[in-house]
């Protein structure tokens, strides 16, 4: 996929889930994306792509943990 096609599709992804009231994360992305484990940098490259584009927001703005965020679509 192009970094456009992952954009749109973390972001896709991203309202789907909060449409059910789920905030996603590195490894619902991992797991959208068919990526593995060990490819948790490549998962955090598109969220950050995805966050540059203004498409997506961290879930609670407070948090100081990048481990742990989760992020809902912008218009949360």
């Amino acid at each position: 996929m192009t970094r456009r096609e992952k954009i749109m599709a973390c972001y896709q992804h991203t309202c789907l889930m909060f449409e059910d009231n789920i905030a996603i994360n590195n490894q619902s992305i991992r797991e959208r994306s068919g990526l593995n484990k060990n490819q948790s940098a490549a998962a955090s490259r598109i969220i950050a792509d995805t966050m540059a584009e203004k498409l997506i927001k961290p879930a609670n703005e407070d948090s100081i943990s990048k481990k742990f965020s989760t992020y809902v679509p912008f218009y949360a």
